[in-house]
């Protein structure tokens, strides 16, 4: 029986060091950026297009004043994210059938919920604002040089889209404790330590 792992994460948590250095640490495979690629693959949309839905909240509620042509063309677009939807749920049940593995985000916990032959076991990491801020502005590549003001401002933006669009794959609310067996609070440990400690429940 696969162990599979998700995590879901805040920005700026470290959500995505855990993960990776956790299935280091497990010696199992780790699936990120990846997910991507593979719904890319599968659907045929460029790869902008696929992380522009993804990752943010689609409006599937249309005004109902749009002119008759503008709503056929969202409707062209429903179908098209449905579409995306499918596929990224096609690809993590693929990749929990591979092995045991680390996925994060994508609603994997959720999707994998009912999988039987898997060991689920679900996380979820968060911090408070400022060790976010300073975490993004630590991490931050050459040349990049937001102030904390407009860093808060990303992630707050960034939290809305994952929450947005959390609730509506799932119809629960993203980071509600209720719907993961962990929740790890970085604001004042290092993530080392908890791969560490975390491992060993594993």
């Amino acid at each position: 029986m696969n162990t599979v792992i998700t995590i879901g994460r805040e920005f700026g948590s470290g959500g995505r060091e855990f993960g990776y250095k956790l299935a280091k640490e497990l010696e199992v495979a780790y699936y990120d950026k990846q997910i991507l690629s593979e719904i890319v693959d599968k659907t045929e949309y460029s790869r902008e297009y696929v992380q522009d839905i993804i990752e943010s909240r689609p409006s599937y509620i249309m005004p109902s004043t749009v002119s008759v042509g503008t709503s056929i063309g969202c409707e062209y677009q429903l179908i098209q994210m449905k579409e995306i939807v499918q596929a990224q749920t096609e690809v993590i049940l693929e990749m929990a059938s591979r092995s045991s593995c680390v996925i994060v985000g994508r609603c994997a916990d959720y999707i994998l919920r009912d999988v039987e032959n898997v060991r689920l076991f679900r996380i979820f990491i968060y911090a408070d604002l400022q060790s976010r801020i300073k975490r993004c502005i630590d991490r931050a590549p050459e040349g990049e040089n937001y102030t904390a003001k407009e860093l808060e401002k990303h992630i707050k933006r960034v939290d809305k889209n994952r929450a947005g669009y959390y609730s509506d794959f799932t119809l629960q609310k993203w980071g509600d404790k209720n719907n993961y067996d962990l929740c790890i609070n970085t604001s004042k440990i290092r993530i080392d330590d908890a791969v560490t400690n975390v491992a060993k429940l594993l």
